[in-house]
């Protein structure tokens, strides 16, 4: 599906510059229908639920925040407790310098669309991200205009992911509503649009609706 066509995705972009994308970190791993990225920054990853984009090749890739997680650099070796005796964890790294280098923080998000040529669309590329492509947070109109259509949803609630679905979704669409003019009305137009997918899960349908509270 063309999202309003192409030039109202762009124009709409253009137009507003109330915020700036920021670029936060590279693709380590990809597939057709996610991809892993691998911060600049310790902890400085986007939300669960965040929009983000990888820029490269022919064409953008969007995607929704899933997963984070930190860890050590090192093959086969854990990392350990050291701040016994110290009263702020700002003293740890202080006082171990070399552990900047040591961890990291990834994030893994599942791909919702993709931008090719000057069309957007919210089913999964032809190509998946290359390995070392930037990825970037997204402006809060793009975040807005991408989101006036719901199909994402689709790959999301269909995501073979290690995480529950379910949380991933509330918490994509309590962020995002906060990138358009009404919220509310948002909100009410994704749990039709959850009812009209869920239908014949009820179960389903009202625990993620109970987590689009604010």
């Amino acid at each position: 599906m063309d999202i309003e066509g192409a030039s109202p995705f762009y124009n709409s972009l253009k137009e507003s510059k109330v915020d700036k994308e920021i670029k936060i970190g590279e693709v380590i791993e990809t597939s057709s229908a996610e991809f892993t990225a691998q911060c600049y920054k310790l902890y400085q990853a986007p939300a669960l639920g965040s929009l983000v984009k990888t820029q490269g090749n022919a064409y953008q890739i969007y995607g929704v925040v899933y997963n984070v997680e930190s860890h050590g650099l090192e093959p086969g070796r854990r990392v350990v407790a050291r701040g016994e005796n110290l009263k702020i964890e700002e003293e740890i790294f202080a006082a171990n310098p070399q552990l900047s280098r040591l961890l990291a923080t990834d994030f893994q998000a599942v791909i919702v669309g993709h931008v090719e040529g000057k069309s957007c669309y919210q089913y999964l590329p032809s190509k998946s991200a290359s390995l070392h492509n930037f990825v970037y947070t997204c402006q809060t109109e793009e975040v807005r205009v991408f989101t006036q259509s719901l199909d994402f949803l689709t790959l999301i609630l269909n995501a073979k992911i290690p995480v529950p679905v379910d949380e991933v979704v509330g918490a994509c669409l309590r962020g995002v509503s906060g990138t358009h003019h009404a919220p509310d009305a948002f909100l009410v137009k994704a749990g039709k649009e959850l009812a009209r997918l869920l239908g014949r899960d009820i179960n389903r349908l009202n625990s993620i609706l109970k987590r689009l509270k604010q």
